[in-house]
């Protein structure tokens, strides 16, 4: 198999930074190359206004991620929870603008985009109580953000923007991509697999779904196995092949 390595980009979750996925870098196979895709208003983008709207965030990742994309340079997306719709809605704009297509979609802890629930989402934003206990209900969160104001107000501001991006996409029927899509989910998790059986719709190709133990935030309750599924599934993708040396126990 080729050696060229396939490029990750990474989708934070509602509330969190792309700097999530930096301890990624050291713990997948070295053929992939975890790109964190950083939204505005947190991490090294501190400094810039939140944007609030799904379609403008979205076509504001892909103005800035498309020039990046080279046809033989093979990419996929990744997104847990808000990242995976971010990962869809980016997407489904690259083929609006005829730029190469990553090789898979790996869509972690959402519900299809036709199933989303926004009703909750309105309830919560802007009841700062209400959002404490939605960051509590999910875990995930440090007890160390709870206890420090500052740090609490800073995820408080960033869980809130995410909330109104979330709150105002609103699904249209889309030609389905010709993108695989792979699932992974929480068997703890609170989204009815229904709602995850519904990506189905989204892609031309067969959806795959991995379990694992856990609620919202399996992915970092079950890492090592998650991490294992993403290195399996991009090289199913044929991005390349995972080589001995660097497989997951």
């Amino acid at each position: 198999m080729s050696a060229t390595a396939v490029k990750l980009l990474c989708l934070p979750c509602a509330g969190a930074s792309a700097t999530m996925y930096l301890r990624w870098r050291r713990l997948l196979p070295r053929w992939i190359e975890v790109t964190p895709v950083e939204l505005p208003g947190r991490g090294g983008r501190l400094g810039e206004r939140f944007v609030e709207d799904f379609d403008t965030l979205c076509d504001q990742l892909c103005e800035e991620l498309a020039p990046t994309l080279a046809p033989a340079a093979p990419f996929a997306l990744f997104g847990h929870s808000m990242g995976a719709l971010l990962a869809h809605g980016l997407a489904q704009r690259l083929r609006e603008r005829g730029t190469p297509l990553p090789v898979a979609l790996i869509a972690s802890g959402s519900a299809a985009p036709s199933r989303r629930d926004t009703a909750r989402l309105q309830r919560v934003i802007g009841d700062e109580a209400a959002l404490v206990a939605d960051l509590r209900r999910q875990g995930g969160t440090p007890e160390e953000v709870f206890a420090n104001a500052e740090l609490l107000r800073l995820t408080l501001d960033v869980l809130g923007a995410d909330y109104r991006v979330c709150a105002s996409y609103r699904h249209e029927a889309r030609a389905p991509l010709p993108v695989p899509v792979h699932l992974l989910a929480g068997r703890q998790d609170e989204i009815a697999p229904d709602r995850l059986a519904a990506w189905s719709a989204e892609s031309t190709l067969p959806l795959t779904l991995d379990w694992f133990d856990g609620g919202h935030f399996f992915v970092r309750q079950q890492e090592g196995a998650v991490l294992a599924a993403l290195a399996r599934h991009l090289s199913a993708a044929g991005a390349r092949a995972v080589p001995a040396n660097d497989a997951f126990a």
